[in-house]
């Protein structure tokens, strides 16, 4: 299936049992706030290159982080997430959707519930649109105070291979 070096490679992909998508969909629905997955959905699992994959109907909507779910990009498009967000400004846009990490100058605005290791999402300032997918370094109070230094460790972002995986 792969036809060039960009492409993600997707291995052992398997079909969650009840159980296991009750636990998935639990895990999606406190990070996020929203319900993720519905019974009818058809849920795989399969072993990315730095993450888990969670496909929702063919689509990767997910992915699992060091065993703590959240959602792509994608995902974060489709479900309207009103928590958990990093908001950043317009200077720090094309360096996030370039899979940079992102540094506390750049945040203009963060959900007070994130905690330092919360799997979070970022958005930009004039339309709170989904950019990029992290893990928190540090607390919200201290992405707050702008000390110097990096907030979030940046793991998928809008145009990476991730994301063009469901493009085909």
């Amino acid at each position: 299936m792969p036809t060039d070096m960009s492409e993600i490679r997707v291995r052992k992909r398997k079909r969650l049992r009840e159980k296991e998508l009750k636990a998935l969909s639990e895990g999606l629905s406190s990070a996020t706030g929203v319900e993720v997955l519905a019974l009818k959905d058809t849920v795989d699992t399969a072993a990315g290159p730095d993450y888990e994959l969670v496909f929702v109907n063919n689509v990767i909507e997910g992915l699992i982080v060091e065993g703590k779910p959240f959602l792509t990009v994608r995902g974060l498009l489709k479900h309207n997430v009103s928590q958990r967000y990093v908001t950043v400004d317009m200077g720090a846009v094309p360096f996030v959707t370039n899979g940079a990490d992102v540094m506390t100058p750049g945040i203009v605005e963060v959900d007070p519930q994130v905690r330092e290791g919360d799997m979070v999402w970022i958005r930009d300032v004039t339309h709170k649109r989904p950019l990029a997918v992290g893990r928190a370094l540090v607390s919200a109070e201290v992405m707050a105070a702008k000390s110097p230094g990096k907030a979030i460790k940046n793991l998928h972002f809008v145009g990476d291979k991730v994301w063009k995986y469901d493009e085909r």
